[in-house]
C-alpha cells in the first residue's frame, strides 16, 4: 500500500510500475481510479495535491469522486475537507451541491447544509430529488417542524412529491415532529399503485413515535389488506407496538406468521421478539426467542440481560453478562441491565464491583442513569449514605431524578435529617410538588405532625399543587 501512495508526493517522481495499464484510458479515467482506491483521507488529501499539481483541480469529474470520497467517510476531517475543496470550485453543477449537502447531514452538520442549500438556490442552481431528501431527513434535528414545513413547500413548487424517496422522507419527516395529520395528507396523496413497503413503515413508524400504538397497528393492518408484505423493519415497528400496549396475543400472532416467513431468521426481528416477550411478562418465551437465535448482536444481549432484570431474575442476568463477555463487547446500556439486575435483586457489592469495572475494565464512562440504579440499590438496601455520597461525587451533572430517587429511600427507611438535606438539593435544581409530598411522608412516617402541616403551609404559600390522581413521577419523567 506505501509503495502504490508514495509516488504521489510532490518530491518523488513516479516509477515505471504506476504506469502499468492500458493506455487506452485517459489521464482522467486514471485518477478516478486513484480516487476509488483510496482508503484513508491522508491517501485522498495526497492525491488531491497531484490532481492540483497537474491541472485537474476544476475536471468536474474527478471533482465529484473527491467529494463523493469525503462525503462517505467516517473521519472527522471529511467533512471540512469537502467544504474546503467544494469552495474553490468554480462552476459546481447539481450533483457537486448535492454531494456537499449529504456530507453536512450525515455529520448532522444541520445549519450549514440548509445555508448551502439556501446558497445554491441563490446562485441559479435547481435542486433535484436527492436534494430535497438529504434535507428532509435532516429536519428531525430542527426545534420546530416550520423548516420542514418550507421544504415541503418547494417540494411541491419544482414538482417532486411524486418521487418515492422524497414523499417517503417526508411522511417520516411529519411523524418525527409528531404531525400525523400532514403526514396522512402526503400519504394520502399518492395512488395505491405507486405506494410502497418504505411509504407504510414511515407512517407505522411515524404513530409508535407519537405514541399512537393502536393506530400503529391499525396501519399495519391495513398495509396487510392493501396486499403489501411486511420485511423486517415493519415487524420490528409494529412488534415494537404491541410492546407499548402489552398486546401480547397480537405479538404472538406476529410470531407464528415469521415461523413460515425468511423473516425469523432476521436479528433486528428476534431482538423486538425479545423485547416485546419480556415488556409483556411473558420473559420464559424472551428465553426461548434468545437461545434459538443463530446470530446475536450486542442488542440481542443487552435486551436479555435487562428483560431478566425487570422480572427479578438477577442471578440469570448475571450469568447471561458473563456468557456475553466471551462473545460480544458489553457496552454502557449492557451495564444498565446489569446494574438493574442487582437493584431489584440487592445485589450490593457486586453492584458496586460492575460499575467499577465498567470504567477499569471496559472504559465506559459512567451516564446519570449509571448513577441512577446504584442510588436506587443503595437506597433499596438501606444504604442511604452511601447514595448521597455517590450523587455527590457524580462525575456528570446529576439531575432531579436521581436525588428524588434517594429521596423516596429516605421515605421507605425514615430517614428525616437526610431527607431534608436531599430535598433542599431537589430545590436548588427544580420545584415540583411530589417532592414536598415524599418529604411529608418522610415527617410523617416519624410522627412529626408538627413538620407535616408547617410543609403543607409552606406549599400553599409558594402555589404549589399537589399532584392530582392518576399523575405519577415516573409517568412524568418517561413520557
Amino acid at each position: 500500500m506505501m509503495r502504490r501512495w508514495c509516488w504521489l508526493s510532490s518530491k518523488i517522481s513516479p516509477p515505471s510500475e504506476a504506469y502499468n495499464y492500458s493506455y487506452s484510458y485517459s489521464k482522467e479515467h486514471h485518477l478516478i481510479w486513484l480516487i476509488q482506491s483510496c482508503i484513508t483521507m491522508r491517501h485522498l488529501e495526497q492525491l488531491h495535491a497531484r490532481i492540483i499539481r497537474t491541472g485537474f483541480d476544476q475536471h468536474i469529474f474527478v471533482l465529484a469522486k473527491l467529494l463523493t470520497f469525503c462525503a462517505d467517510s467516517d473521519h472527522h476531517i471529511a467533512t471540512d475537507h469537502a467544504l474546503s475543496l467544494f469552495n474553490h470550485i468554480q462552476h459546481p453543477d447539481t450533483f457537486i451541491w448535492n454531494t456537499v449537502i449529504r456530507a453536512l447531514a450525515k455529520a448532522r452538520r444541520t445549519q450549514d447544509a440548509f445555508l448551502l442549500f439556501r446558497t445554491m438556490r441563490r446562485s441559479g442552481n435547481s435542486p433535484d430529488n436527492f436534494t430535497f431528501a438529504f434535507l428532509l431527513k435532516l429536519c428531525g434535528d430542527l426545534p420546530t417542524a416550520a423548516m420542514g414545513a418550507q421544504l415541503h413547500g418547494s417540494v411541491l413548487t419544482h414538482g417532486f412529491q411524486t418521487h418515492s424517496f422524497v414523499r417517503n422522507t417526508l411522511v417520516h419527516m411529519y411523524g418525527l415532529f409528531g404531525d400525523m395529520s400532514n403526514a396522512y395528507q402526503v400519504f394520502e396523496e399518492i395512488p395505491g399503485a405507486d405506494a410502497d413497503i418504505v411509504l407504510w413503515n414511515s407512517l407505522i413508524d411515524g404513530h409508535v413515535h407519537c405514541g399512537h400504538y393502536r393506530e400503529a397497528l391499525r396501519v399495519f393492518e391495513r398495509m396487510q389488506r392493501s396486499g403489501f408484505t411486511p420485511d423486517d423493519a415493519t415487524i420490528v415497528v409494529t412488534l415494537s407496538a404491541c410492546s407499548e400496549l402489552g398486546e401480547l396475543d397480537y405479538g404472538k400472532r406476529i410470531h407464528a406468521r415469521l415461523s413460515r416467513s425468511m423473516l425469523r431468521d432476521f436479528v433486528s426481528v428476534s431482538n423486538a421478539l425479545i423485547d416485546m416477550y419480556a415488556k409483556c411478562g411473558e420473559i420464559d418465551r424472551a428465553v426461548d426467542v434468545f437461545e434459538g437465535m443463530k446470530e446475536r448482536s450486542v442488542i440481542s444481549w443487552n435486551s436479555m440481560i435487562l428483560g431478566l432484570a425487570m422480572h427479578g431474575r438477577a442471578g440469570q442476568a448475571l450469568v447471561l453478562f458473563d456468557r456475553m463477555r466471551g462473545q460480544a463487547s458489553p457496552d454502557g446500556i449492557t451495564f444498565l441491565g446489569v446494574l438493574c439486575a442487582c437493584a431489584h435483586g440487592g445485589l450490593v457489592e457486586e453492584g458496586k464491583y460492575y460499575f467499577e469495572s465498567m470504567t477499569k475494565d471496559y472504559g465506559i464512562k459512567p451516564m446519570v442513569q449509571h448513577y441512577g440504579c446504584l442510588v436506587d440499590l443503595f437506597g433499596r438496601m438501606g444504604f442511604l449514605r452511601e447514595g448521597y455520597d455517590l450523587i455527590n461525587g457524580m462525575q456528570v451533572k446529576g439531575n432531579a431524578v436521581v436525588w428524588r430517587a434517594l429521596l423516596a429511600a429516605c421515605r421507605v427507611h425514615g430517614e428525616v435529617e437526610l431527607g431534608e438535606l436531599v430535598q433542599r438539593n431537589l430545590q436548588e435544581l427544580e420545584e415540583h410538588s411530589s417532592d414536598y409530598v415524599l418529604l411529608s411522608h418522610v415527617y410523617a412516617g416519624a410522627g412529626q405532625w408538627n413538620q407535616v402541616f408547617r410543609l403543607r403551609g409552606m406549599m400553599h404559600g409558594r402555589g404549589v399543587k399537589k399532584p392530582g390522581p392518576g399523575n405519577s413521577l415516573i409517568r412524568e419523567h418517561m413520557f
